[in-house]
């Protein structure tokens, strides 16, 4: 893991004006936050490919949808609690039901919108939207992980969410990495117990495996960027070899990656999860780590809990 810091938003913001100038049919829908959002070099780049439907997330979802039907590929671009829960109808009733090739790329998912209090942080969109039949749901972990996975989204006809996060977190990757939909990464193997992250809590996941190392635990590391569909076969490979699962994510608890790990291990009637996350409550105005250590979504925690499973 490096100690260059970059947000997954950053890797869109790159990654979309690339894939949009070799790619004439991709095209951005912005919901009027475009310098949040990162796509202002797209603007600039591509002005012909960029549509500012202003402060309007149902009618952007409506015409994405319609872009969609004409042999456009859309990325719809706002925050994610606005992304996934104001334009739910429309992403529900317009996007997944004709299954339309609409991105819908959301930066300021989970707790990283902070000091914007609780109305800014969306810890429900990936549990909601994993829902939606005919809807893909994915969470990068660094900028590169953001940049193939956008890449891979572009290439993927259908409805796809993406969540990216506002703050800068750790490169754990180079662009040598590949990157698949549907398919984890692990990051580093282990034989006593399996920590399952995504997004910016692969970070801690990583720095716990090397603290729990220090005490004699080795610990498998695992990137599991989509959350639908779910790496079926990752989670019934740590079941088989390790049997003991910790998740760790920045979401509520109930329905997002963890919830999708236990019905995995549910159904396989044997092995244990334990879920790190978003303790079923809102967020509130604090510093960013701050706000993760209020729900437990630590290293420390997560070392604990390793070894209280030993």
């Amino acid at each position: 893991m490096s100690d260059q810091l970059k947000a997954t938003r950053e890797g869109f913001g790159d990654e979309i004006v690339e894939l949009g100038k070799a790619n004439k049919n991709i095209c951005v829908v912005d919901i009027d936050i475009g310098k949040s959002c990162k796509t202002q070099a797209f603007r600039k780049a591509l002005p012909e490919q960029y549509y500012n439907v202003g402060i309007a997330e149902q009618n952007g979802a409506g015409v994405a949808a319609g872009m969609a039907t004409c042999g456009k590929i859309p990325f719809v671009v706002t925050y994610a609690v606005f992304g996934s829960e104001r334009m739910l109808e429309m992403i529900r009733q317009e996007i997944c039901y004709p299954k339309l090739n609409v991105k819908i790329a959301c930066s300021h998912g989970g707790l990283t919108p902070a000091n914007d209090g609780a109305s800014h942080q969306c810890v429900e969109d990936l549990g909601v939207l994993r829902t939606i039949p005919n809807m893909t749901v994915i969470m990068p972990a660094d900028y590169y992980s953001a940049r193939k996975l956008v890449a891979a989204a572009a290439a993927y006809d259908g409805p796809v969410y993406l969540r990216f996060t506002r703050d800068a977190i750790p490169v754990i990757y180079d662009d040598s990495t590949p990157f698949e939909i549907g398919k984890a990464h692990m990051i580093k193997d282990g034989k006593d117990v399996a920590i399952i992250a995504n997004g910016d809590t692969v970070r801690l996941a990583i720095t716990a495996a090397e603290e729990l190392a220090k005490k004699g635990i080795d610990a498998r590391v695992v990137d599991m960027h989509t959350v639908k569909p779910l790496d079926v076969d990752c989670v019934k490979d740590c079941i088989d070899k390790i049997g003991k699962i910790i998740t760790v994510e920045d979401h509520n608890i109930l329905n997002g990656l963890g919830s999708a790990v236990c019905e995995v291990v549910a159904e396989a009637g044997k092995g244990i999860v334990k879920r790190i996350g978003v303790q079923d409550q809102f967020g509130q105005s604090a510093p960013y780590e701050r706000l993760l250590a209020m729900n437990g979504i630590t290293v420390e925690n997560i070392v604990a809990t390793a070894e209280a499973l030993q």
